[in-house]
């Protein structure tokens, strides 16, 4: 090995030992190890950056837009309302809404599809009986598998489709990956709603499904008795009298007959003034005994001495999404209240209602909150914060529907992209600005549609696949697999090569898999004297199949607390649908892309 391999191989094997560690954000992590690179001298100073302009970094980021643009339109949500006459066998729902999403995940982010199905299906399971469980696993991996039938479905297929042009030929097409795609999409549909679902453990007790938020029974009336020491003293005074001691959320103030729903903490309290608190049992004696304040004449009480009454502000259960504002921090730290107008009154965590203090709670991807807040300020909090809506109660994101618009729009690009008139990273681009002229996407949100964590990991590990090729990295990697496969058929290398990149992309981002595994597969190809579009094809399956972990993609981990999963659930069904993906696209790749 030459110098310059070893130093590539060091910086890639840290890289990914800080992908699969997940302390520190994978953008972060990528965009330091190009630095690193570059110091070294083995990425040129004027190709450090160039990685924002590739095509395939436009291309998702125009594709994240149109995304955004679709779900605004309401195309899935118009779609998703025939899902109620499916009845309540679970094959049956598992087999449409995993049909569905898989749909829906060809055309767009496999992430948004999967957020808008996630509450469509948490009502069907509640509907029917059935732990949320059942279903959103398969709707998890539906979204992957149908991220594998367009060059537009999935940031790996996007990459794959520009590696092909470093063979000297064009780019692969919008819908050259649908023969492959398709079949493995109904493969993989049929295995899990025929039998995948039962290989998964039946959770008795799930987040969503047996509703932990039950809120009524924490909600509690007191008074500010005449002479009290918290009589002209602001809401932020007294609990901050209580921190550390109790937890407590004021819901509402009631001031001579007038009800303010979410107070300001700044707001002064006078005597006689009525507060509506949310606290569990402990923390509302804790408050009473501290303070002097009264509980509340005349409230209807339960068992455990809480007014049973809800507010009238919207109630919302959402997901914090992976790349969240929340993750890392805590409620008092982001001032929900004063800043976003949002009561946290909740957090659930792998199908578990957490009982600790709220205020000193560091939010991690994948928590369950139960907020409140005025209905209109409570959809844009939550898209700036970057939550998704799971079992809403009064809430419903979305703007008005302009469903032809937006299809026609997307269709126009999608046709010229598939018959060679522009490039696919300038159709769809103007498909995506043209989206927004129409109103579709407002300009505040053109920016928080594009998941720029992605775009970055994107534009890092580009120059420094390139460095890993330029320092023949890729060629050593190649040449270890040749001689692996020397007395094998061909089949073998490229099953090899499949498996080895769907091993990558349960650990690693799949579009780092993509980048580091495609120079891989080009070097193999030329070393068998073979076309190269095969070897893509299986890095493409390879990078799209990350069934086995929770930290594989996105989507599954988005559905790790409100299905209550934990981390070893995700192999059961994940290995053997593994395997099915992979006896059906090898010998499709073998038939449809020859070597």
């Amino acid at each position: 090995m030459t110098t310059g391999q070893v130093v590539v191989f060091c910086v890639l094997g840290a890289t990914l030992c800080l992908f699969v560690w997940n302390r520190w954000r994978y953008d972060l992590v990528a965009l330091s190890a190009l630095l690193i690179l570059a110091i070294a001298g083995y990425v040129p100073a004027d190709q450090v950056f160039t990685g924002l302009g590739h095509p395939a970094v436009v291309t998702v980021a125009a594709v994240l837009v149109i995304s955004r643009a679709l779900s605004n339109a309401g195309v899935v949500d118009a779609v998703a309302r025939l899902l109620a006459r499916v009845g309540d066998r679970p094959w049956t729902q598992i087999a449409t809404l995993t049909g569905l999403v898989a749909l829906c995940s060809a055309f767009m982010n496999n992430v948004g599809a999967l957020a808008l199905l996630m509450p469509v299906a948490i009502s069907m399971a509640r509907r029917s009986g059935h732990s949320p469980s059942l279903l959103l696993m398969p709707l998890a991996f539906g979204s992957l598998l149908g991220g594998m039938l367009t060059m537009i479905g999935t940031p790996p297929n996007i990459i794959i489709a520009e590696y092909r042009a470093h063979a000297s030929e064009a780019p692969f097409g919008m819908f050259d990956f649908t023969p492959v795609g398709i079949g493995v999409v109904v493969a993989g549909v049929l295995f899990i709603a025929l039998l995948g679902w039962r290989l998964m453990p039946k959770r008795q007790r799930a987040t969503v499904s047996e509703d932990p938020f039950e809120i009524e029974d924490y909600m509690a009336e007191v008074r500010v008795p005449k002479g009290s020491e918290f009589s002209r003293k602001t809401i932020h005074s007294l609990v901050a009298a209580v921190e550390g001691e109790a937890d407590i959320v004021v819901i509402a103030l009631e001031r001579a007959g007038k009800r303010v729903e979410m107070p300001s903490p700044f707001e002064v309290l006078q005597d006689d003034d009525q507060l509506m608190i949310e606290a569990e049992t402990d923390s509302l004696g804790i408050l009473v005994d501290i303070t002097d304040l009264e509980i509340a004449r005349g409230a209807e009480q339960d068992n455990n001495g809480s007014r049973r009454r809800r507010g009238e502000l919207t109630l919302a259960e959402v997901v914090v999404a992976p790349g969240s504002l929340l993750v890392g921090s805590t409620p008092g730290r982001m001032q929900l209240r004063e800043r976003y107008g949002l009561n946290v009154l909740a957090v659930a965590r792998r199908g578990e209602r957490l009982r600790q203090g709220l205020g000193g709670t560091r939010f991690i991807a994948g928590d369950v909150l139960l907020v409140q807040g005025d209905e209109e300020q409570l959809q844009s909090s939550l898209k700036t914060l970057g939550c998704l809506p799971l079992a809403s109660r009064g809430l419903r994101i979305g703007r008005p529907r302009r469903i032809l618009l937006a299809g026609g729009f997307f269709a126009v690009a999608l046709v010229t992209v598939a018959l060679g008139v522009v490039p696919a990273a300038v159709g769809l681009m103007v498909a995506a600005v043209a989206l927004v002229l129409a109103g579709l996407v407002p300009l505040r949100d053109v920016y928080t549609s594009i998941d720029w964590p992605i775009i970055i990991l994107l534009a890092a590990m580009m120059p420094i696949g390139q460095a890993m090729e330029n320092t023949g990295g890729s060629q050593l990697i190649a040449d270890g697999l040749l001689r692996l496969g020397e007395n094998v058929p061909a089949v073998v290398t490229i099953a090899v090569l499949m498996v080895a990149v769907m091993l990558l992309s349960n650990v690693v981002n799949n579009a780092a898999a993509a980048v580091l595994a495609a120079p891989v597969a080009l070097a193999l190809a030329q070393g068998m004297g073979a076309s190269p579009e095969p070897l893509l094809m299986a890095v493409a399956i390879g990078a799209s199949s990350a069934f086995l972990t929770p930290i594989g993609h996105q989507s599954n981990m988005l559905v790790m607390a409100p299905g209550g999963y934990g981390f070893g659930d995700y192999w059961r069904m994940g290995l053997p649908l593994s395997l099915v993906v992979l006896a059906t696209a090898l010998p499709l790749i073998m038939l449809i892309w020859p070597l």
